[in-house]
């Protein structure tokens, strides 16, 4: 399943004030204390460790917080500096780094077979898939998109209803079916509909799910073959939703995800309400899936293309 990642062109029309807002929460907690254990202390073997139990409570991982510290530690010896500035702009070069490895290069928008690029939207229970989706379809009809949902979440009997009430917000066509139906005909029958319509971009819903759900897991792949027979390419796109609030166990759904069903890219949701956001660093390290998009706080406009450079200057800006 090839992977276009033709999202990247919109990525510059995210608005910093977005990005600023949103990390609020972590640059007041996480990010100022890392900030205050270098800034304030000579650099010595205690200092290394403080920092790096820091960036392991902040999510980033076991791994990943060792590997920065043996890296930051050995710059600075071949260096021969003992200066905190320098060792607060080598750990944001880092950052910026590690998430840009993943990061697609590519503006493509669209597919080999001209039709409509679909996407579909996976998490499990309670991440805000649904509310991903509006803000995401939202996002596209500024910038001149055609959007159609579908709603293959035929599990919940709400969740068509609540996509229904996403789609008038936006002013987006939906295609469902009676609740407890298939979602692979659901999606198919979507597939076919956007096709005929011209619309620019398919956004599928779909059932939350936890990912250990063999049976469930299984259901999203049956929509990925059965897609396939309209349009061999699609889906183009498997976005994971993921809340920001979860910590490292949204690494391993990321894990399971992309075993099960080849994600391509993440949705980070409530990035606003989390302290940490470290997560964001082992999902692309440890994984190579990029953060695509990042919900940043409750309205329908607060969504943003997650930008690597500008999320980490953000985390390490003086100004709250």
């Amino acid at each position: 399943m090839p992977c276009y990642h033709f999202l990247v062109v919109f990525r510059l029309i995210g608005k910093k004030e977005k990005v600023k807002d949103g990390l609020k929460r972590s640059k007041a907690s996480w990010f100022s204390k890392i900030l205050n254990v270098i800034q304030t202390s000579g650099i010595d073997d205690s200092v290394w460790d403080e920092l790096e139990e820091m960036l392991i409570l902040g999510d980033v991982g076991v791994s990943t917080a060792t590997d920065l510290i043996e890296d930051l530690k050995q710059d600075a010896r071949n260096n021969g500096t003992q200066d905190s500035h320098e060792v607060v702009d080598n750990l944001k070069a880092k950052l910026i780094e590690l998430l840009s490895v993943a990061y697609p290069q590519d503006n493509d928008l669209g597919n080999d077979s001209n039709g409509p690029v679909v996407i579909l939207m996976v998490g499990v229970n309670g991440v805000g898939k649904t509310t991903s989706i509006g803000k995401l379809a939202h996002y596209f009809v500024d910038q001149g998109k055609e959007v159609m949902f579908a709603a293959a979440d035929t599990f919940r009997a709400a969740a068509i209803d609540q996509l229904q009430v996403w789609a008038e917000r936006v002013g987006v066509d939906v295609i469902s079916h009676k609740p407890g139906g298939d979602p692979a005909a659901v999606a198919y029958d979507a597939l076919e509909a956007a096709t005929a319509r011209s619309k620019d971009i398919l956004i599928i819903d779909t059932a939350g799910r936890l990912h250990t759900t063999h049976n469930l897991m299984e259901e999203v792949k049956k929509i990925s073959r059965v897609l396939s027979r309209l349009d061999q390419t699609a889906p183009h796109e498997v976005f994971l939703v993921l809340d920001a609030t979860t910590g490292q166990n949204g690494l391993m759904q990321a894990q399971a995800f992309a075993e099960a069903v080849g994600c391509t890219g993440v949705f980070l949701s409530k990035i606003d309400g989390s302290a940490k956001g470290g997560v964001v660093i082992p999902i692309v390290k440890d994984l190579g899936i990029p953060i695509m998009f990042m919900g940043t706080g409750e309205s329908i406009e607060d969504i943003t293309p997650f930008d690597p450079q500008q999320f980490v200057e953000e985390l390490f800006s003086s100004d709250q």
